[in-house]
């Protein structure tokens, strides 16, 4: 990430508010937009909703994997509302300014979300790579008391960096353009509008993109190479393919999200990359949200099972 020449802001009116453009430069497709986002965020919400429910009321569904499960359905519920809603309500209305204040607080909630979701999809593989490399330990390991302090933790370490790091993002000066050509208050566009020298302010957020980004996506690959070695030497064709097929549903949720999240806050930037990073951010606040109860759903007969016991009764 190159540092790039800022005026500063003297004799200059700082910024109150900015104005989020969305899909403005799509004028003759709001409505359009409107429609398929409201669609996209009813299919979110009932979806994982879903999920969640059925893994709190089925007895059969009461095990470490299908509580992280729940958890991570939870987490995308309140993960899509930090920024859908806002979207909607622009198209809808088409005012889209937004308060300093509002923005900074829509920023805490994304990216400590974020951060959620990054430890939670490593506890996830943790508890796969325990389930098939250690099976006769799996009880002791994972017992309840294990994975409500493995959730707390997901929830709660991230927060006090993400607040931080927001109050030094929203600690510059604001005094040139109030554009920000996304559809939420995502860290790189806001930077790209502050005034004089931001480069402390990008490291900062390179190195809590490796903490809470690159780490557990470490974590993930290293549990699924061994996840990968050890069905492997399974001799039954049949044992491997059920393995694989335990974990074949977070290894594309891991894809989707892990890709577009490296991909945006980790490549090299430059002055044309928000039209970019608006449409990489699009996959991992919403699209993989969207996919999360397909993918569970389709490829897990559990969960198959539960959802027609739910909907007979």
């Amino acid at each position: 990430m190159k540092p790039q020449e800022k005026l500063p802001c003297e004799n200059l009116t700082k910024l109150m508010d900015f104005v989020l453009l969305d899909f403005a430069e799509l004028p003759h497709l709001q409505g359009l937009l409107f429609a398929l986002f409201l669609v996209i965020y009813i299919f979110i919400l009932l979806g994982n909703g879903t999920i969640l429910l059925i893994t709190k009321v089925d007895p059969a569904l009461r095990t470490p994997m299908y509580f992280f499960l729940g958890n991570f359905s939870f987490l995308e519920i309140c993960y899509v509302s930090a920024t859908l809603p806002r979207m909607l309500t622009s198209l809808w209305t088409q005012r889209r300014t937004i308060s300093l204040v509002a923005c900074a607080t829509q920023m805490c909630c994304v990216i400590v979300l974020g951060a959620t979701e990054c430890f939670l999809l490593a506890v996830m593989s943790y508890d796969r790579y325990v389930a098939i490399c250690s099976p006769l330990h799996y009880p002791l390991l994972m017992n309840p008391r294990v994975c409500v302090q493995m959730v707390a933790g997901c929830w709660v370490t991230g927060v006090p960096v993400q607040i931080g790091q927001t109050f030094q993002i929203f600690s510059l000066s604001f005094c040139g353009s109030n554009l920000i050509n996304h559809f939420f208050c995502d860290i790189p566009p806001i930077l790209k509008l502050a005034s004089g020298d931001t480069l402390v302010n990008e490291m900062v957020v390179y190195l809590a993109a490796v903490l809470f980004i690159t780490v557990p996506f470490i974590l993930i690959a290293v549990s699924y190479g061994k996840i990968i070695s050890t069905i492997l030497r399974l001799s039954s064709s049949t044992s491997r393919a059920k393995a694989f097929s335990t974990c074949s549903s977070h290894l594309v949720v891991v894809t989707l999200f892990y890709g577009s999240a490296i991909i945006t806050y980790l490549r090299p930037k430059n002055q044309d990359s928000g039209g970019t990073d608006k449409v990489l951010s699009l996959f991992y606040t919403i699209v993989t949200p969207l996919f999360n109860p397909v993918i569970y759903s389709l490829r897990n007969k559990d969960v198959i099972r539960a959802l027609r016991k739910l909907l007979s009764k």
